[in-house]
């Protein structure tokens, strides 16, 4: 999954060129001029005066997509902001980058491994599933916890834990219980400049926004 989220950049990135290129291909031909778009950015990029002939740049790029669905997994409800976006042969350039998505459970999961289940605990909890050998017994771990954006990674650290043991297994193995429910992921193939700023549990998996300055993405 380590570049996942990048190849999900840069394809929309590149559709957006392409769909670009189709409107200004369509409006040489003359007619009635486009609606103003009504999310203009709080500040307008000044285009770059070392462009390259095989160079595009896009002052602002908005994206949507309700599935990206790849090898290694899927997102849904796919938003990314470009602003001051330059793409030519090297891969593009943003001067910034804002991304929101959903990560399914059934993305993240597989990814931690050792058969993990997550899933929405209500109360803005998630619930970590799976099961592990604790003093010699197989146990079925659940636990709840809120998940958090900590350095650039998702944390989901447990408030409760159940081991469905009698009181002295959940007594003397407390600690190792706790450290096989924390989940630390990082998000799947995030460009270096962008960062996780935001994450909560939905129905369906982990709401993320990330930003950021300056990002590249190379082809």
């Amino acid at each position: 999954m380590k570049r996942f989220l990048l190849g999900v950049v840069t394809t929309l990135a590149v559709l957006a060129v392409a769909a670009v290129a189709l409107l200004l291909s369509l409006g040489s031909g003359g007619g009635a001029s486009p609606s103003p778009s009504t999310a203009a950015p709080s500040v307008s990029p000044s285009a770059p005066a070392d462009l390259a002939a095989d160079e595009t740049w896009l002052g602002t790029v908005r994206v949507d997509s309700a599935d990206v669905v790849a090898e290694e997994g899927s997102l849904t409800d796919v938003r990314a902001d470009g602003t001051g976006v330059r793409f030519g042969p090297d891969g593009l350039r943003a001067q910034r980058l804002d991304l929101t998505a959903t990560l399914p459970f059934g993305t993240v999961a597989p990814r931690v491994g050792d058969g993990v289940r997550l899933f929405p605990a209500g109360n803005g909890l998630a619930g970590v599933e799976r099961t592990a050998t604790i003093l010699g017994r197989d146990v079925t771990l659940r636990a709840t916890g809120r998940v958090v954006a900590s350095g650039g990674d998702l944390l989901i650290e447990p408030e409760t834990v159940d081991l469905g043991g009698p009181s002295f297994v959940d007594s003397a193995a407390s600690a190792l219980a706790r450290r096989l429910v924390t989940i630390r992921q990082d998000v799947p193939g995030a460009p270096d400049g962008m960062v996780l700023r935001e994450v909560r549990v939905t129905p369906v998996g982990f709401a993320v926004r990330l930003d950021g300055a300056d990002v590249t993405i190379g082809r």
